[in-house]
């Protein structure tokens, strides 16, 4: 496999969890989106960003833990995108970013949708138990909030 991209050790960055990330540079053309030597944003370790596809992550965003960029997926700053987690019924992370097609998509274990069919969902697979679907609405308080939907008692 062909790498897209190399992780500049001399150029980094440490969040505020302590995670040393690493700022890419194009070794080729990622689409339209980076020419070679083109400097992007900051991750953390090469299984964050796909050497596939068109996935880019640009100027000062940060991609780290767990999460991938992927396909035509692109990252264009640090508020175009939010994690979330863990959530006390799963342990798992939610992930909220501005997507051409919905507007703002959250992705949860195998849920991927909007908020507001996020917060449809939650009140259904939560019902019967009240601090878990707390924390659901908290986090999509959260989300509407950092993408500055309308929100109202949780839903968005």
């Amino acid at each position: 496999m062909t790498k897209k991209y190399e992780l500049l050790k001399d150029d980094t960055k440490v969040n505020d969890f302590g995670v040393t990330l690493y700022r890419i540079r194009a070794l080729v053309a990622v689409g339209s989106l980076a020419v070679p030597g083109q400097l992007g944003g900051y991750i953390e370790k090469e299984s964050n960003l796909s050497h596939k596809e068109n996935a880019w992550v640009y100027g000062d965003a940060w991609v780290y833990g767990d999460a991938r960029v992927s396909g035509d997926a692109r990252v264009s700053s640090r508020t175009s995108w939010l994690l979330i987690g863990p959530a006390k019924s799963s342990g798992r992370f939610t992930t909220a970013f501005k997507d051409s097609k919905v507007g703002v998509r959250v992705v949860c274990g195998c849920f991927s949708g909007t908020v507001e069919e996020f917060s449809k969902q939650i009140e259904t697979t939560h019902k019967d138990n009240k601090e878990y679907l707390e924390q659901y609405r908290l986090f999509c308080q959260l989300i509407g909030f950092n993408f500055g939907l309308d929100n109202k008692q949780g839903e968005i």
